[in-house]
């Protein structure tokens, strides 16, 4: 229905929707409203209404809410936030990660191999009931409580073990580094300084060097250190092994290899050599003495990485 812009009368009725007309009337033009359509559906309530698109200006009686950064915006910040995070905050996380990989797995780090064989990780035995490890303050005496035989460092990856020397060996397989003259003297020796027992491991690796390792126990501190003093004599070298032409201190031995109350003596042999080029090492902690040997025949010798990583592992495991 649309209004008229006549003037009114009396017999003009009121609007259903509008109120009646105040006594005089006052002629003037009724505002323009858009007329009502039967076509158009009725309006649909509030609640049911599509949300506003966020890009719109919101409505007056909703509170200002600042328009969202663009998505790339928000990966750009993202990334750089996890850059400082691992680079700042992670930092101590990533260097133990990296110093516990191998070298040639961390890019820009890779080299070539240095010659040290792949030992697998070293653990310490356990001890008996109420025992203490060597060398703390309440293992005055610096007693091995521990298996000897478990004290002895495993063979590297790629080493064929000697089966009849991994365990407990007699003593006449110990002198047996020595030269024949010199054997019944130290067999001797050994009975004087009331050994108890040796435990020895043997391997063989691919390029030919034969590794022996042999841990001699004593009843004390006194008698170990009483058995490798004799070794020595008045001398500057040791006694020598077997096949051994002439030791020399070895010069490239970086010092203790980390490991403290214990006492590493490392030698090497002079130029030229024999047979085979002999290495070895004798090391002094508490009530145990250790021999480490390492020999290779031809030209090219026994190799020094891996004898000193040998010597060195050995010793962790001892002290």
């Amino acid at each position: 229905m649309t209004e008229k812009t006549a003037e009114p009368t009396d017999e003009a009725a009121p609007a259903k929707d509008l109120p009646p007309l105040p006594p005089p009337p006052v002629p003037q033009d009724p505002p323009q409203q858009d007329p009502p359509s039967q076509n158009l559906p009725q309006q649909v309530p509030q609640q049911d209404l599509p949300q506003q698109d966020p890009h719109q200006e919101p409505q007056q009686d909703l509170p200002q809410v600042p328009p969202r950064p663009p998505r790339r915006v928000l990966r750009a910040v993202a990334r750089w936030t996890a850059a400082v995070l691992v680079l700042g905050g992670l930092g101590a996380g990533t260097a133990a990660g990296i110093t516990s990989m191998k070298r040639t797995d961390v890019p820009g780090l890779a080299t070539e191999d240095d010659g040290r064989w792949d030992y697998p990780r070293l653990t310490l035995p356990a001890l008996p009931a109420d025992a203490n490890r060597p060398f703390s303050d309440a293992n005055t005496a610096e007693v091995h409580h521990a298996d000897l035989r478990r004290l002895l460092l495993p063979a590297p990856a790629g080493a064929e073990v000697d089966k009849k020397a991994d365990g407990w060996v007699t003593t006449a397989q110990y002198v047996s580094e020595y030269p024949k003259d010199d054997r019944a003297e130290i067999t001797q020796r050994l009975t004087d300084s009331a050994l108890r027992h040796i435990a020895a491991r043997s391997w063989t690796m691919p390029d030919g060097t034969s590794s022996r390792v042999y841990l001699l126990q004593f009843n004390s501190v006194a008698y170990s250190t009483e058995f490798q003093d004799g070794l020595f004599g008045d001398a500057s070298y040791p006694q020598p092994l077997a096949g051994l032409t002439e030791a020399a201190t070895d010069d490239e031995w970086p010092g203790t290899g980390g490991v403290e109350y214990t006492t590493p003596r490392v030698y090497t042999e002079a130029k030229p050599y024999g047979a085979e080029h002999v290495r070895h090492a004798y090391v002094l902690a508490g009530d145990t003495v250790a021999l480490v040997v390492h020999t290779r025949k031809g030209a090219a010798g026994t190799e020094t990485v891996p004898f000193h990583q040998t010597v060195v592992l050995q010793n962790q495991l001892l002290g």
